[in-house]
């Protein structure tokens, strides 16, 4: 029997035992509303696909059954075909539900599971009690939102290994770890990086590659700059999300004069958390080591004449086709301005070496 010495002790117990089981209980809930919802989508794709009187609702069935079940909570149009792509994405589950109902007054016929092809888009993934016991409803729904099965194995090996939030994960998806990962020569370490979500220091914020495929530029075909900085602005709203939080757009072609010669910067911006001015160079060829030169020049003309009383200096991001990482060192190391030379990429890599990646970690 275990010894109460001290009252600090008495609350450190209680609150030991409140935290373990409510986390019990929740996971418990968060089971239990998986399988709940994960039935109802079989259910659903059972009666489309065989009811007797299917060809009477027809597409109506869904907002039919919305108003016949308008009494039970949460069980909205877009809930209900949210359940029938959870049934869809992960039919596996029918191994653990029908454990889960015996001995219930629920009608269940198990469905036969469809293996996967073993093409290089298809991969297995952890079994479903390993799924369910790690994962919310809330992680499936983002994942089931996703376009492929690699993709979608490769987040739930995350969140499963790394124990992501709802939130951590959509952050990761939103920011395109996958793809990053995908492009990096250190996979491993873009991954690791992602685990910390602190950011304080502009390495941490500026990206490397960049990926701007939603602008439909064809890698293949060759672009001018200007082409380059058109697709941009046409696409600003995803081009900031690319970019990242904390950038707010201020100009394009911005004009600075010196000794009655004009220069343009192509793309300015502020960071509301680093508080300066971000200073941005398109080159749609490799980077050059007068490209260093020019940026050091905008960057030295913004300190004297655009920085404000409570800014920080501004920084300096080149954004090309192509870079050598040593000549870039080379050219940018001794400089007393911050300059960061990205790639960008208008092309999603291949999904084979992920595949490799995500069956090494899937075994750990």
């Amino acid at each position: 029997m275990m010894n109460i010495i001290d009252f600090e002790q008495l609350v450190l117990n209680i609150e030991n035992t409140h935290n373990y089981f409510q986390l019990r209980a929740s996971k418990q809930i968060d089971l239990n509303l998986s399988l709940r919802n994960w039935l109802i989508g079989y259910y659903l794709v059972e009666f489309e696909q065989r009811g007797q009187d299917r060809a009477i609702y027809g597409n109506k069935t869904v907002p039919t059954l919305v108003k016949k079940m308008k009494h039970i909570k949460g069980f909205s149009r877009s809930n209900l075909l949210m359940f029938k792509s959870f049934y869809q994405t992960y039919p596996q589950i029918v191994q653990i539900l029908s454990t889960q109902l015996e001995n219930s007054p629920i009608q269940f016929t198990p469905p036969i599971v469809q293996t996967l092809s073993g093409q290089l888009e298809s991969i297995e993934s952890y079994p479903p009690e390993t799924l369910l016991s790690h994962l919310s409803f809330s992680h499936f729904v983002a994942l089931i939102q996703l376009d492929s099965d690699i993709k979608r194995r490769f987040y739930e090996v995350q969140v499963i290994q790394n124990s992501w939030s709802v939130r951590t994960l959509e952050r990761a998806i939103n920011t395109l770890l996958f793809e990053r990962t995908g492009l990096s020569s250190d996979k491993r370490g873009m991954i690791e990086s992602h685990k910390n979500p602190k950011t304080e220091t502009a390495g941490d914020l500026i990206r490397s590659p960049f990926i701007l495929e939603f602008m439909g530029l064809n890698q293949s075909k060759k672009i001018s700059e200007n082409q380059l900085e058109t697709a941009i602005i046409n696409h600003l709203q995803d081009f900031l999300i690319e970019m990242g939080r904390g950038f707010c757009f201020e100009a394009r072609q911005k004009r600075i004069t010196f000794d009655n010669e004009h220069y343009y910067i192509d793309l300015v911006f502020y960071h509301r958390i680093l508080r300066c001015h971000i200073l941005v160079d398109l080159k749609v060829g490799k980077f050059s080591h007068a490209d260093g030169g020019q940026m050091n020049f905008y960057l030295n003309y913004y300190k004297n004449n655009e920085m404000g009383e409570y800014d920080n200096p501004p920084i300096g991001i080149i954004l090309c086709a192509n870079k050598n990482d040593t000549f870039v060192e080379y050219t940018i190391g001794g400089l007393d301005n911050e300059i960061f030379v990205s790639k960008y990429l208008i092309e999603l890599p291949k999904v084979d070496e992920l595949k490799r990646l995500i069956e090494e970690d899937m075994k750990k």
